[in-house]
């Protein structure tokens, strides 16, 4: 039965979109690798079609969580040997960010992850990623608790957050950050940052020298807690929101340096004021 479409206003439109963005981003998760065709709902927009331009051109197989695979082909096209770093890895495989671009695209880079259960998988299927067991933070060597779900896709050091997907397990974890962490292993340049460690993003950004590494293209998580405080670390070091992603991924921002992308006629600049 066809239900007669509502004119809502665009308050009302994000408290219904909201839901079914979540349950969307479960399901692509649970549905396997590769075949599950659960699409993510654009930013306070019922208009899929930039979706569907992307699956059209690079789809419709991906691993990752939603369509951040379809941009990475969008945007770095067929650039291989690059390098990644990868905050909040989780599975060397199912959900990945990177797996593409280490798997296909002959990319090397880091998996910084505290949960050392996927450090099996990425030594066996990934031997081109080092995995790294720490929680990124704002300082170094300091003891913190994580908090993992069984569905351990989710964890952050904020325990009410967790708990919103279910019953949590307190972990134990040593911080780093992401300076240190990339000095250790001697890496001078990023072409991709992938930051997703449920609201520790400001505080792992305030530990990363993002004019000294100058990734090409980041993609990070932006839940309404932290939104404003990662948009004002982007715009105080020059980067923009790539309006071409802008519709087309209702979790993360995807930002490049102002200028030196080649699609400058895509990027929406971020005013943080």
């Amino acid at each position: 039965m066809k239900i007669p479409k509502p004119n809502l206003n665009v308050i009302e439109l994000a408290i219904l979109v909201a839901p079914v963005v979540v349950l969307s981003s479960i399901l692509s998760y649970k549905l396997g690798v590769g075949n599950t065709r659960v699409e993510l709902l654009p930013f306070i927009s019922g208009d899929n079609s930039e979706i569907k331009a992307l699956e059209h051109q690079y789809g419709p197989s991906r691993v990752s969580q939603g369509v951040e695979e379809w941009i990475l082909k969008d945007f770095f096209q067929n650039r291989r040997n690059g390098v990644f770093v990868d905050v909040g890895a989780n599975h060397y495989q199912t959900g990945s960010n990177t797996h593409y671009l280490d798997t296909v695209m002959g990319w090397s880079g880091v998996a910084i992850e505290p949960q050392v259960k996927f450090a099996a998988g990425y030594r066996e299927h990934r031997p081109r990623t080092t995995f790294v067991p720490l929680f990124v933070s704002d300082v170094s060597d300091q003891q913190t608790t994580l908090y993992v779900t069984k569905f351990d896709g989710v964890a952050s050091h904020v325990r009410e957050f967790t708990e919103r997907w279910g019953e949590v397990t307190p972990t134990a974890t040593t911080t780093a950050t992401l300076d240190d962490v990339l000095d250790r292993l001697k890496i001078s340049r990023i072409d991709f940052l992938s930051m997703d460690i449920e609201l520790a993003e400001p505080r792992a950004l305030a530990g990363f020298s993002i004019r000294r590494f100058k990734p090409s293209l980041v993609a990070i998580e932006a839940h309404a807690e932290v939104r404003q405080q990662i948009l004002d670390y982007f715009a105080r070091n020059e980067y923009a929101l790539v309006g071409r992603y802008w519709r087309v991924d209702s979790q993360n921002f995807w930002f490049a340096p102002i200028g030196k992308t080649g699609i400058s006629d895509s990027l929406v600049a971020v005013d943080s004021h």
